[in-house]
């Protein structure tokens, strides 16, 4: 269980909610959850800002702080932005860079109105 600051109270049970889940790749390299829990105990991180797809991950990277005795930091899950059609903005589906937008005109005002006409992914 954690508080998220955007979502609230977050319960989830291992083995339920999710099972095991790999902390060292084949390839030799941490996994994604071992490598971001590392990482922000290193640096000091207090309060991890994510997307909203990835608070299911925080489960898991919440054994790992437990498992490695490291403190974990406060969490806060954003809405994800959206294009026009209601997919998320995002590399792998070709979004459109800040770059390309502001050559399109696009001003930060602009883009703010736009996204709370389309609203957010749950």
């Amino acid at each position: 269980m954690f508080h998220d600051s955007a979502c609230g109270k977050q319960e989830a049970e291992c083995g339920a909610a999710f099972g095991d889940f790999v902390v060292w790749r084949k390839d030799d390299l941490p996994s994604y959850q071992l490598a971001v829990v590392v990482d922000d105990a290193a640096m000091g991180i207090t309060e991890v800002v994510r997307g909203a797809d990835l608070l299911q991950s925080t489960f898991r990277q919440l054994l790992l702080y437990d498992a490695l005795q490291l403190t974990a930091p406060e969490f806060h899950h954003c809405p994800l932005m959206l294009d026009a059609a209601g997919v998320r903005l995002a590399k792998r589906h070709d979004a459109l860079s800040l770059r390309t937008l502001r050559a399109a005109g696009c001003t930060p005002e602009s883009l703010r109105a736009e996204w709370g006409k389309q609203g957010v992914a749950s």
